[in-house]
C-alpha cells in the first residue's frame, strides 16, 4: 500500500510511538508485506528467524522488535510489538468508511454495465464497461473490476484477509488495507469469496473463469485463462500461472506456485510447488499417472502380505 504522500521517519515513529534509527527526514512512501515490499516501503518483522530476510529485503524501513545494525541506506523503527504497530499504520492510512447507500457516490461504473437489485458497491470501487453484477453481490471498498466481467449472485469481493497472531488473550487480527483486482473478461460464479490483500492486491487476470462457491485468499494471483471448478479453496500468497485448471474441491496451501498449464484433478491437496504442463492428483498430490500406479499397488498389497505370511 502506498501512502497518499511521503512521510518522514520521524512522523511515522510518532504515529506508532516508537524509537527510530536513521535520518529523521528519511522519506517513506508506503508499507507492505515481505513478499510484495518495494523500495520506499516499511516491512515488519517480529521473529529472529526472519530478521535477515527483512533487513536484506527491498524495504527501506524495517519495523522490528530489537535494536540491530541498520543496513546502509535504510532505517529502523524499533517497536515492542511490530505486528500491533503495522496494524496501527494500516488503520491510520486506510480507515474504515461506513456506507449509507447501496452504490457509493465515489464508485465509478462503466458504460452498459448492469447492477442488479440488492448489490452493494463500496467506496472508490471501479467497474468497467459491459459488466453484469447480479443480485446480492458485495464489492467492498477500493476494488477494481475490468470490462466484460460477470459476477453472479451472493459473491463477495474484498473481505478481510484471514491473518491473525495468537496471543495469550486470544487471536489478534492484522488489519487488511490491500484490494482486489479483477481484469477483463473474467466470469465469477455464485457465492464465491475473494479476499483483499493484506497490503497488496489479490489479482484475477484476464479471461479466467471461476465456478460457484470458490474461496480465494489474500494476495493470491490467478493467471490468465485459468479454470477453477466448484469448491476450490486457495490459501493466501499463492500464484497460479496462466491456463491452470483446478477441478472440484482442490485445496491449495499458502505460498505455493502452480506452473502454467498444470491440471489438478478433483479432491486433490496441493502442498508444494507444481511444475507446469503436467497433470496431478491425490493428497498430497503428485503426477496423476504415478499416483494411479500407487493406488493400484495398494489394492494388491493385502494379497502380497497374505502370501508372505503363508510362506
Amino acid at each position: 500500500m502506498k501512502f497518499p504522500k511521503p512521510y518522514t521517519l520521524k512522523e511515522i515513529s510518532e504515529l506508532i510511538e516508537s524509537e527510530y534509527i536513521g535520518d529523521k527526514l528519511f522519506s517513506i512512501y508506503g508499507m507492505n508485506e515481505i513478499h510484495v515490499v518495494e523500495a520506499g516501503d516499511i516491512v515488519f518483522v517480529d521473529h529472529p528467524k526472519y530478521y535477515d530476510k527483512a533487513l536484506n529485503s527491498a524495504a527501506s524501513v524495517i519495523l522490528i522488535n530489537k535494536k540491530v545494525s541498520c543496513p546502509e541506506g535504510k532505517a529502523l523503527l524499533i517497536s515492542d510489538d511490530p505486528f500491533r504497530d503495522f496494524s496501527k499504520l494500516a488503520a491510520f492510512f486506510k480507515p474504515f468508511k461506513n456506507a449509507n447507500k447501496s452504490i457509493a457516490e465515489t464508485a465509478k461504473i462503466g458504460e452498459h454495465t448492469v447492477i442488479q437489485p440488492n448489490a452493494f458497491i463500496g467506496n472508490n470501487v471501479t467497474i468497467g464497461k459491459n459488466c453484469v453484477i447480479h443480485p446480492n453481490v458485495v464489492i467492498y471498498d477500493d476494488c477494481y473490476i475490468g470490462d466484460n466481467v460477470t459476477i453472479h449472485a451472493g459473491t463477495v469481493l474484498g473481505s478481510d484477509a484471514f491473518y491473525y497472531k495468537n496471543r495469550p488473550e486470544g487471536y489478534d487480527k492484522l488489519v487488511s488495507c490491500g484490494s482486489v483486482i479483477i481484469e477483463d473478461n473474467v466470469d465469477i460464479g455464485a457465492s464465491c469469496t475473494i479476499d483483499r490483500g493484506v497490503t497488496g492486491n489479490t489479482i484475477i487476470k484476464e479471461g479466467t473463469k471461476i465456478d460457484n462457491q470458490v474461496q480465494i485468499a489474500h494476495d493470491t494471483i490467478i493467471g490468465k485463462k485459468c479454470l477453477l471448478a466448484s469448491h476450490v479453496g486457495i490459501a493466501g500468497c499463492t500464484v497460479l500461472e496462466d491456463e491452470v485448471t483446478l477441478w472440484g474441491q482442490v485445496g491449495v496451501i499458502s505460498g505455493v506456485t502452480i506452473g502454467r498449464g498444470a491440471v489438478v484433478y478433483a479432491q486433490s491437496g496441493v502442498g508444494r510447488d507444481l511444475e507446469g504442463g503436467k497433470t496431478y492428483f491425490g493428497s498430497p498430490c503428485d503426477e496423476a499417472r504415478k499416483k494411479y500406479r500407487e493406488m493400484a499397488g495398494l489394492k494388491v498389497l493385502p494379497e502380497i502380505i497374505a502370501k508372505v505370511n503363508n510362506i
